[in-house]
């Protein structure tokens, strides 16, 4: 079997989608014929919650296998802590103890390295492997990019989104002249994208029927957030060598709920669509795979 492709996700800002972008992107890859294996990298274990699995019960998780680098710690592959899901996709969960696997980190050397090691069992057993990094700039989501062959960026439409990329930018450059590794950003996910028409679309097609005929047009405020977002988006395009806009959609809530990606319960929703696209797009960056989503 060929060599598996790494994904990361990544922002160092929470809200942004990450997890959603990957848990949605790792169900359309698995529809594809792919096999799929999310790790979660989060100890909030939204990931983990969003494929169906109580972090609660388990036995083990990222936690255990991080913390076998160390002397005194049991020895855990990760194999040993891998579940699978109603989706099909793969799981290597995480749980709250999560948070305290960091301070120890920062006392070796090579903890950059350790996620990359671990994912070396599991060569050949998956054709991707997504991880879902958590909302900081600490050592999780360091691992998470030295792993990584293709890093994809998510941004929500916030005031503050552009002052996130540039720190991004930073981190990427600290681990380019620190570790010597390169972090490769093909795409990047504007998430929760919301057009003019959004608030009376959700109430339905008389709603908006209504809107374009008696509305006297958009308010001053609405212009100046309309032309915010337009600057931002030419922003991103300029940075980002693909740029994809999932729209905002209640349908991505409700498949979170039923702890399935939007492949396998809304794919003909809006942002099921695009994120079908997203996944087209990382599938042709490896020319080694062929097959249509």
């Amino acid at each position: 079997m060929l060599d598996i492709t790494i994904v990361a996700f990544a922002h160092h800002k929470g809200g942004t989608g990450k997890t959603t972008s990957c848990l949605n992107v790792a169900g359309y890859l698995q529809k594809s014929g792919r096999s799929v294996l999310v790790v979660d990298c989060d100890p909030q274990a939204n990931a983990t919650a969003g494929l169906g699995v109580d972090p609660d019960t388990l036995e083990l998780s990222m936690y255990d296998l991080f913390m076998s680098a160390f002397e005194g710690f049991p020895d855990v592959v990760i194999n040993d802590i891998i579940v699978p899901t109603a989706s099909g996709v793969d799981l290597a969960p995480a749980t709250l103890d999560l948070v305290g696997v960091e301070p120890y980190l920062y006392s070796i050397e090579d903890r950059a390295g350790l996620l990359r090691e671990a994912l070396a069992g599991v060569r050949g057993n998956y054709d991707f492997i997504l991880i879902d990094t958590p909302p900081s700039m600490g050592q999780f989501v360091i691992n998470g990019l030295v792993a990584a062959d293709h890093t994809i960026v998510t941004l929500d439409p916030g005031t503050f989104a552009l002052r996130g990329m540039e720190a991004l930018s930073t981190v990427f450059h600290d681990i380019r002249e620190m570790l010597g590794e390169n972090v490769t950003t093909d795409l990047a996910i504007l998430t929760r994208w919301k057009g003019p028409d959004d608030r009376a679309a959700k109430t339905g097609g008389l709603a908006l029927f209504l809107k374009r005929i008696f509305s006297p047009g958009p308010s001053p405020e609405e212009e100046r957030e309309r032309e915010r977002l337009k600057m931002f988006e030419a922003e991103v395009r300029k940075a980002f060598k693909q740029v994809f806009i999932v729209p905002y959609s209640p349908a991505i809530y409700e498949t979170q709920q039923k702890g399935l990606p939007i492949s396998h319960y809304a794919p003909e929703s809006d942002a099921g669509r695009e994120y079908r696209a997203i996944t087209t797009a990382l599938l042709e960056l490896d020319k080694n795979y062929g097959k249509d989503v």
